[in-house]
């Protein structure tokens, strides 16, 4: 059996991203944030250190599988490892202020630049999307759950900002939701609703309406001036299925490729924010993903009959106009 302290000793920078998916000094700071929690845990009902569940955590995430975990020389068995990734996601739930929407003058204007220094367009607070997390067939309310490509699944809309750290995570809705019912029931549409964008942009697909807070393309350009805008709003608005895209190459537990998180859906939606939140310490640390590692997800396409609100056609025509008009 290897301690956990001993396992961070161990191993190279590149064997510990390979594994974890995290460099040292973020897995380092995980550490610190989390003993205090865990040895109260570990006290009452288990003795495994809090390094030892923080890895064990962090190896399920990553590779979406106990057996991993169990191969990994922990000594852990698959009931210790379960009540390590349960008791671990419950503490990185403390830490939600790692997903922060943008506020403030300052904080504003840094995404603002950032999203105008990709294709131009200015004013842009975020990049919104939704996406499928695969889970278990749940026993109760199964239908639900079914989404339209045909598996048990978690439908988490996502905001991202010009780097691709996430600024809103809504990790509630099953499958069959869609993302525009997902937006029209969140807490940031009604933020938006009240001004509190101050007069910025989120850019959303074609499954999302049109309003004059929320910038979604053309569904068909007729004018030069509308086609270089949807290629603006196509460049600028990657970032988001990009981050969708690493977050589940980074904690494969959320990707259909390693099987979904076989979990009753509850605790699936705890380990989404967990892992929202790591993915969020990962870009702020510059953690890369190792070289061989390819995104092979697919953008979760979701649309409906376009929902045109009067004030956002005339929004979107006054900005193509502005940028792209004769």
């Amino acid at each position: 059996m290897i301690g956990g302290g001993m396992a961070l000793d161990v191993l190279s920078d590149e064997a510990l991203i390979r594994k974890y998916r995290l460099n040292r000094e973020v897995i380092q700071e995980l550490c610190a944030l989390v003993q205090p929690h865990l040895v109260r845990a570990t006290r009452r009902n288990f003795a495994l250190s809090p390094t030892v569940q923080l890895l064990a955590a962090l190896r399920f995430y990553a590779s979406g599988s106990f057996f991993e975990v169990l191969g990994d020389g922990l000594g852990l068995s698959r009931s210790s490892i379960s009540r390590a990734v349960t008791a671990v996601t419950q503490v990185l739930l403390q830490l939600t202020a790692r997903v922060t929407f943008p506020v403030g003058q300052a904080a504003i204007a840094r995404v603002n630049e950032g999203f105008h220094t990709i294709a131009g367009i200015p004013r842009v607070i975020g990049a919104v999307d939704g996406t499928l997390i695969p889970i278990a067939s749940p026993s109760e309310n199964e239908p639900i759950y079914i989404c339209r490509k045909g598996f048990a699944a978690l439908n988490v809309q996502v905001v991202c900002d010009h780097e691709g750290r996430f600024t809103d995570v809504v990790a509630k809705w099953p499958g069959s939701t869609h993302d525009s019912f997902m937006w029209a029931n969140c807490g940031l549409r009604q933020v938006a609703e009240d001004g509190g964008f101050g007069g910025c942009w989120l850019l959303g697909d074609s499954g999302y309406p049109l309003r004059p807070f929320l910038l979604t393309p053309f569904l068909q350009a007729n004018t030069p001036a509308e086609v270089q805008y949807n290629i603006a709003h196509s460049r600028s608005r990657t970032v988001v299925e990009r981050a969708i895209g690493v977050w589940k190459q980074r904690f494969r537990c959320l990707s259909k490729t390693a099987g979904g998180l076989q979990l009753h859906p509850t605790k699936c939606c705890a380990i989404v924010v967990a892992t929202a939140i790591l993915h969020n310490m990962a870009v702020q640390a510059n953690v890369q993903l190792p070289d061989d590692v390819v995104l092979m997800e697919e953008p979760d396409a979701d649309h409906l009959p376009a929902d045109l609100h009067p004030a956002g056609v005339e929004a979107r025509q006054q900005l193509v106009q502005h940028m792209f008009g004769p």
